[in-house]
């Protein structure tokens, strides 16, 4: 089976491929990334299979990655830009990445007659659901410009299958973390965030006063999501992928320990995000496995990732704060 990965460097991409490179049906894994996010630096240890090979292209290039495409089995599409301020204050990029990209995925596709496309979605599609835990049906409230431009993403592929006959499986990703996460930037990961000032001595920066609850699943979980709809024989599917019991940030906090300090909380976000994944576990076969609990003792013991990582402070988030009020006003 010949694979393209787009955002393969990334976070969840650069563990996918650690995952993919140790399976025997997968003979070749071609990686597109325009290391914007993503770093070349997390892929170490999977460029040294023969399998995989990085291109740095950007997928609003059409030319660039259309003869990539050529012979490939399934495409699985991580590649976007992610962070939610700067969507609100760029969303011109934004959308340019993840819905002019996402189409130029699907018409590479077309051009080469692939057939399957397996596409990293987004919860936040959600917006503040009306019920707990949220269904794939529950209706969409697309908040910011992220979120509408990932979710435009997704009805795309959807359109592209029943015009051009393309089978596809998206995965809405509730709360990701795990080794490799953002530490940079305001609003990266929270995890990742939370680690750097661990390291750095300082206390944790939490939003509103930390009740709020996050579906947290680990990556390696959602890496096994991803290769079970790889392998899947099933069409045309949303699924969620969340572990499906959510804690609340200040239990997180509390299993990295140290102090915190709080800042106001942001408008529009929910208070909780609680994912129903039985159609996972029905349809591809999968459940997650890594508790919390397991996923946060496995973070802290590869801590030194997080010590080579770009320097947050919370200045930084005081400046974004300012930021995100004056544009959802």
């Amino acid at each position: 089976m010949r694979l393209i990965v787009t955002g393969g460097a990334g976070f969840i991409g650069s563990h996918l491929c650690d995952l993919l490179v140790k399976k025997k049906n997968i003979q070749k894994i071609i990686v597109i990334d325009y290391l914007q996010d993503g770093t070349k630096k997390n892929l170490n240890n999977a460029l040294k299979s023969k399998k995989i090979i990085l291109f740095k292209y950007d997928i609003r290039n059409k030319k660039k990655i259309l003869p990539l495409f050529k012979g490939v089995d399934v495409v699985i599409h991580l590649a976007a830009l992610s962070d939610i301020v700067p969507s609100i204050t760029d969303p011109e990029n934004y959308l340019s990445t993840n819905i002019v990209g996402t189409m130029n995925v699907l018409e590479s596709m077309r051009f080469y007659n692939v057939k399957k496309i397996i596409y990293a979605a987004s919860s936040s599609c959600y917006g503040i659901p009306k019920k707990y835990p949220t269904k794939e049906n529950e209706s969409i409230d697309t908040r910011y410009p992220y979120a509408f431009s990932k979710n435009i993403g997704e009805q795309l592929i959807e359109h592209w299958s029943k015009v051009y006959n393309i089978n596809y499986i998206s995965l809405r990703l509730f709360n990701v973390y795990g080794s490799r996460s953002r530490t940079h930037g305001a609003y990266g990961a929270a995890l990742g965030i939370f680690l750097r000032q661990k390291i750095s001595g300082k206390a944790y920066t939490i939003v509103g006063d930390g009740n709020q609850k996050r579906d947290f699943v680990y990556v390696s979980d959602v890496c096994n999501a991803f290769f079970q709809s790889i392998i899947s024989k099933k069409r045309n599917l949303i699924l969620n992928i969340g572990y499906g019991k959510p804690h609340s940030v200040n239990y997180l906090t509390k299993l990295l320990g140290g102090p915190k300090i709080f800042i106001p909380k942001r408008p529009s976000e929910p208070d909780i995000t609680h994912a129903d994944i039985k159609r996972a576990i029905k349809f591809i076969k999968w459940r997650p496995k890594i508790t919390l609990e397991e996923g946060i003792d496995i973070v802290v013991k590869n801590i030194d990732y997080w010590k080579k990582a770009p320097l947050w402070t919370p200045k930084k988030i005081s400046k974004a704060t300012k930021n995100w009020f004056k544009y959802l006003k």
